[in-house]
């Protein structure tokens, strides 16, 4: 799956159409809180800029739903954190791909920056519209795809514009280019035990990445509220735990598959309400009684979890194993990501909560690789092919 990247092709006074993932969080006061998705951009235009090139940057920023009026959702304060950050004039379009945008681009020197509005202000980019992906094929000499967050969509940025650039360079940036080499790669021919460990609410936001990963994985650990249905498979009783009673028969097909692959949790932090307060008690998986529901894997299954982690030489996380936001219900979540950070394994932590517990455990410089899209990286555990990738140059 590897594809050529923009080291690769020369952009020395070339427009180079960049489609980065600048989806970050703002405060109600329009303050970005985050900018962690900024600086991963930094690499593939600083990699144009420092050639002589010019980069024109499309992302999108929340889900405006084409109302270019809704200030909320504009890039501005992108724009100047990434000035900021990059020390060089960036300019910010008014719009998308109408007369400001055309102005800006056309007027961009070599070493120079735009950043265009919103895409979402324009319904052509969810709809995939060939004819917005035109206006905007028409800022590039070059296409360059680093928003991995969004390589299983097929919005207009991402599919119907490098389709418009067919016969000029349609490359991977530096982003990407690590998201496909983890993600894709080491899954494909992991090192073992290979081990993935799966949590978060719903058994059904991860039927299909189970499915897959019982068939490539040694052991696949189940954490989170998605356990609770298993447990009903099982025979058990849950309390007033989050369950998926429409997905009972999905789970109980899982574990006649799964056999010794597929673990279960073998006790429960349990309490009689949601909150950090709450009467607390460890019981046993399945044991839950009516008034109690499970807020975290126990402590006997957090320590199975982080012994089998500890022996693995390539490690898969996604979902946190509780409510990681509550403590002490965020006691499971923990010990498997220090497990995580001191084992010696190839580890890749496939965004969303799991992204965010390592980050503020400390332990992100401990892992091989945290994913920045939660929904791609789910999407390429599943073995999915993204249309958005696969048309980019080899």
């Amino acid at each position: 799956m590897a594809k050529k990247s923009i080291d690769q092709v020369d952009v020395t006074g070339k427009s180079v159409l960049m489609r980065v993932d600048f989806n970050v969080p703002l405060s109600n006061d329009l303050q970005i809180t985050d900018d962690r998705r900024i600086q991963m951009a930094l690499p593939s235009i600083k990699s144009v800029l420092d050639r002589d090139g010019r980069v024109v940057l499309m992302s999108h920023l929340g889900r405006p739903q084409g109302d270019a009026s809704d200030h909320r959702f504009s890039l501005t304060p992108v724009a100047a954190r990434l000035r900021e950050l990059l020390g060089v004039n960036v300019d910010m379009a008014v719009d998308t791909v109408g007369e400001d945008a055309s102005a800006k681009v056309a007027a961009l020197a070599n070493g120079g920056v735009v950043v265009l509005e919103n895409l979402r202000f324009n319904e052509g980019e969810k709809g995939g519209c060939s004819e917005f992906a035109a206006q905007l094929a028409e800022f590039g000499d070059v296409y360059c795809n680093d928003a991995f967050g969004t390589c299983h969509r097929t919005d207009a940025s991402m599919v119907a514009v490098p389709q418009a650039m067919e016969g000029k360079p349609r490359v991977v940036g530096f982003l990407v280019a690590k998201e496909i080499r983890y993600l894709s790669d080491a899954i494909s021919d992991p090192q073992r035990p290979f081990v993935a460990i799966l949590g978060g609410a719903k058994v059904s936001d991860k039927i299909t990445v189970i499915d897959n990963l019982l068939g490539i994985c040694d052991k696949v650990l189940i954490g989170g509220a998605m356990a609770y249905t298993f447990a009903l498979a099982k025979g058990g009783s849950v309390g007033k735990s989050l369950v998926e009673t429409d997905k009972i028969e999905l789970a109980v097909e899982l574990i006649a598959k799964g056999g010794d692959k597929l673990v279960l949790p073998d006790d429960t932090h349990c309490g009689d309400d949601f909150s950090s307060d709450c009467n607390k008690q460890i019981l046993p998986f399945g044991q839950i009684p009516d008034e109690f529901e499970g807020l975290d894997i126990g402590p006997e299954t957090a320590e199975k979890y982080a012994s089998v982690l500890s022996g693995a030489k390539v490690v898969v996380w996604n979902g946190p194993m509780g409510v990681c936001e509550m403590p002490p219900f965020d006691a499971g979540t923990k010990r498997v990501a220090e497990a995580i950070a001191g084992s010696e394994a190839t580890s890749i932590i496939g965004g969303g909560d799991s992204a965010a517990a390592i980050q503020q455990l400390g332990f992100a410089d401990q892992v091989s690789h945290v994913s920045t899209g939660g929904g791609a990286s789910l999407a390429m555990l599943e073995g999915r092919s993204f249309e958005a990738v696969e048309l980019l140059d080899d």
